[in-house]
């Protein structure tokens, strides 16, 4: 086994602490990465919320969307080399034989599957551990090719913000002369709108607040209406042929499902809980909803190769990951724009032994 640094829930909620842990030794298709960068998502947050971390006392360690380097492989990997740098993100395994893993919606396994954290090893039944730490050990299958030329803070975020709103876009075909809104600026919102702007689509943005009108179109957005303006709602009818409603939170679908066009499509990608609407809103001009979470490992890896192309990535704040706990407290009450990113850099074994 490899040493690692890395950071675990305590007994208080939303609080972490650094700890040594250990890394599995390779298996013949593992590789080992040293992690440079890891996004703070909402799960993170609320996988921390609870009155305990972890579970049969083993530690939880968060972190789902990490970029590093190569730095050892297994004997029969293949699509990696010593140095080569990637991505990883919220799944790390899968059963591969299901119908939704020979579909490549490894993401909607039918066995479920493996979480990067928090999940169950497929192999020997460990709890994995997640990218909160100085390196990881996955499957090559589930370690992504990194393009050059991105800036890795930035990149981290899109393995899973990115694939979340990269997945729908795609599957229901967002592109020239499609009209996509977008339901809020956050941390998927903002991915959302730069995506649909580079696949050629027109673009609205949906924003509760004034404030991030000129945030809006800074991404590119051709529209952004203020989702609180009844008229300003009504005024778009029925213009809309996609809307990936990406609002975190609880609430009213009908004002969107309103402006779509026949046969057009709502997918929720943000809050996936107890959000309402009316069926007759859907009998109207023969609408759809529809849920849609990550993404497979096809999916993925044509998302990073497109914001290679396009020289796309998160807006980041980056933080030391010394300075998580402060992360965490301004990504609960909202503040940030869009996405934190920890840098890894300050982790090592010497200063973990050291206590500094």
């Amino acid at each position: 086994m490899s040493r690692a640094i890395g950071y675990r829930g305590t007994t208080t909620p939303g609080e972490v602490e650094r700890f040594e842990l250990a890394r599995r030794d390779l298996r013949p298709d593992d590789v080992e990465v040293r992690i440079s960068h890891c996004g703070v998502c909402h799960t993170d947050l609320h996988a921390l919320g609870g009155p305990a971390s972890g579970r049969g006392g083993v530690p939880l360690v968060p972190g789902h969307e990490f970029v590093g380097e190569v730095v050892a492989v297994g004997p029969d990997v293949t699509r990696f080399a010593v140095g080569d740098p990637v991505a990883v993100g919220n799944i790390v395994d899968s059963c591969g034989t299901c119908g939704m893993c020979v579909a490549g919606q490894e993401n909607m396994c039918e066995e479920f599957p493996t979480l990067t954290y928090g999940g169950t090893d497929r192999v020997d039944g460990t709890p994995t551990l997640g990218g909160w730490s100085s390196s990881y050990v996955v499957r090559e299958d589930f370690a992504y090719h990194r393009p050059a030329g991105l800036d890795p803070a930035a990149v981290a975020p899109l393995m899973c913000a990115g694939v979340t709103v990269w997945e729908p876009l795609r599957v229901w075909g967002a592109g020239p002369g499609v009209r996509v809104g977008v339901v809020g600026l956050g941390g998927l919102g903002h991915l959302a709108v730069k995506f649909a702007v580079a696949l050629g689509a027109e673009v609205t943005v949906f924003t509760r607040t004034a404030d991030k009108v000129d945030d809006a179109r800074a991404l590119g957005a051709h529209h952004v209406v203020v989702s609180t303006d009844a008229a300003a709602m009504e005024a778009i009818g029925l213009g809309l042929d996609l809307v990936v409603d990406c609002a975190p939170t609880t609430h009213d679908l009908g004002p969107y499902l309103r402006t779509l066009a026949l046969d057009g499509t709502l997918v929720v990608v943000g809050d996936l809980g107890e959000s309402r609407f009316q069926g007759m809103d859907l009998v109207r001009a023969r609408r759809r909803i529809a849920v849609s979470g990550s993404a497979g490992r096809t999916s993925t890896q044509e998302m990073l190769d497109f914001c290679g192309e396009h020289g796309l990535v998160a807006d980041v704040e980056v933080l030391p990951s010394a300075e998580v706990g402060t992360a965490l407290a301004r990504l609960a009450r909202g503040d940030v724009r869009y996405r934190f990113s920890l840098d890894l850099g300050d982790l090592s074994p010497t200063l973990a032994m050291t206590g500094q």
